[in-house]
């Protein structure tokens, strides 16, 4: 007799909806955060989209404060997609010559400045698809322009987001797209729009690589690492 066919492959199992404990526990968590600073913003320097778009391009690789002495002096200098183009990729460089990957950087603002000239009058697209579309722009860089503008609430997940997001165990995926969706899953959502600024924060001052500040930790209460670090 033929063997009956084969039955379709079932298709991967959609991720695991938080469970009410988790929930609970991150609503402490953001509650906390929210308490101690309830408006968090970007610590890069900036005067208007364009210069955050170029800010958040340029911190690729790089720290904040290295970026924001670098960018003082060019925003005074080229503070519009015109000025920025008129500047050429040679007459950028020094600008940024002290930020990692400077060359590549220069590169990719130059050509995105003359693309904001040719396609958009000069103004910095605000969607999400027009700003992925520009040189050097990646999803993550998109989604700290529009999340620092309250424009699309999204978290971008940097290397401090991604350790502290597992630290707290508030996510688990292996990747930063990953931890994005489960963070979006699990954040309460009038939350959403500030809680990157708190987890890079966090990850930034107190929940460092190395040696996390666990006794100056807001909410070291509710991680489930901190005997990890402090000793059972």
């Amino acid at each position: 007799m033929p063997k009956p066919p084969a039955k379709p492959a079932r298709k991967a199992a959609a991720s695991k909806r938080p469970s009410p404990a988790l929930k609970a526990r991150v609503q402490a968590i953001f509650d906390i955060f929210a308490a101690r600073d309830d408006h968090p913003k970007t610590e890069l320097y900036y005067t208007s989209p364009f210069t955050l778009i170029v800010a958040v391009a340029l911190s690729a690789q790089a720290t904040d404060k290295g970026v924001n002495k670098a960018t003082e002096r060019l925003f005074r200098d080229a503070p519009t997609p015109a000025a920025m183009a008129a500047l050429g990729v040679e007459g950028l460089e020094p600008y940024i010559k002290t930020i990692g990957l400077y060359r590549t950087k220069a590169k990719n603002v130059i050509a995105l400045s003359r693309i904001l000239l040719d396609r958009y009058g000069g103004e910095a697209p605000l969607e999400r698809e027009a700003l992925q579309s520009l040189p050097g722009v990646g999803r993550k860089t998109a989604s700290v322009v529009l999340n620092e503008l309250d424009i699309e609430p999204a978290i971008a997940v940097d290397t401090h987001v991604f350790r502290v997001a597992h630290r707290l165990k508030i996510a688990s995926g292996s990747t930063p797209d990953k931890v994005e969706q489960e963070l979006m899953a699990v954040v309460p959502r009038p939350y959403l729009t500030r809680a990157h600024h708190w987890l890079i924060l966090h990850g930034r001052y107190v929940c460092v690589a190395r040696k996390p500040k666990c006794l100056a930790c807001v909410v070291a209460d509710l991680c489930p690492s901190r005997s990890l670090f402090m000793g059972a």
